[in-house]
């Protein structure tokens, strides 16, 4: 069994090369930065004992694992993330809300941009946002402490100085944002989805019978906290969309709308308040 056979095994598991390489890296004890290694050492003998490792990691893959709770990382918006079971696998569906936030303050351009991301998780939206304008005042909230020491270490790696809060949603926070983003927990209590994801965090997950129940409070929560001119950007459920907007008008929202991720699904929504006339 040699390296190049090593990765050809995972890949016939279902994964992809990229994923089948990042695991045959981590099972040699290798860094995932180490692909270019992994083409010149093909040829090498993967060990014995390294063999089994990687077959253990298949097989936790196969019992619904994320690839990356094994690895102990994921990618997102470029940025290298530590995660664990603490917090969510960050999906790059959730790469719409980052790109959205920043078109909406790009598009506005208030004073001194402050934005606030709820249900921070690892950290990853708050990051993103943080990394890609570094002069913007950046907050991540989560009710989660386990969560937050996730995001906080993320943060210290990554020497992203980001404030981070421990709250259940905008509840006792007084500073009104220019953006309040979330990626909330949207899924419905008895979604037949939630088996296949019971290696994560369900209060992360499922919210309430119809899975809006935290979306509510937010949207309900969010006037009193956002500037003249904020937006309010949700990632939701792939068939929530319209009922999100509708949240979103009766409270009195403007300019409500919704973005699509890359399959095409409307991913996210989200709205403007008390947004001043263009003269």
């Amino acid at each position: 069994m040699t390296v190049a056979h090593a990765v050809q095994y995972a890949q016939s598991q279902g994964l992809e090369r990229l994923d089948a390489q990042l695991l045959v890296l981590h099972a040699l004890g290798r860094s995932p930065t180490e692909r270019a290694w992994l083409l010149a050492h093909g040829s090498d003998a993967m060990p014995t004992a390294v063999y089994a490792h990687l077959q253990a990691f298949v097989q936790r893959l196969a019992g619904g694992e994320p690839l990356a709770y094994i690895v102990g990382f994921k990618e997102f918006y470029g940025l290298s993330l530590q995660v664990d079971a603490r917090v969510l696998d960050p999906r790059a569906d959730t790469e719409t809300l980052v790109d959205w936030a920043l078109t909406c303050m790009d598009a506005w351009r208030p004073s001194s941009p402050a934005l606030i991301d709820l249900g921070t998780g690892s950290g990853a939206i708050a990051l993103a946002l943080k990394h890609s304008r570094p002069l913007w005042q950046v907050h991540a909230l989560d009710f989660s402490h386990d969560a937050l020491a996730v995001a906080r270490a993320n943060a210290q790696r990554l020497a992203l100085d980001v404030q981070f809060h421990q709250g259940s949603w905008l509840q006792g926070l007084e500073q009104q944002f220019s953006a309040i983003v979330s990626n909330p927990p949207y899924i419905a209590a008895q979604d037949e989805h939630l088996g296949a994801l019971t290696h994560e965090p369900l209060q992360a997950l499922a919210s309430g019978a119809d899975g809006l129940d935290d979306i509510r409070h937010i949207i309900q929560q969010a006037p009193t906290h956002l500037q003249t001119n904020g937006w309010l950007l949700l990632e939701h459920g792939y068939d929530q969309s319209s009922a999100v907007c509708t949240l979103l008008q009766d409270v009195g929202f403007q300019q409500v709308q919704s973005r699509r991720d890359l399959a095409g699904i409307a991913r996210c929504s989200g709205g403007q308040w008390n947004a001043t006339p263009h003269t």
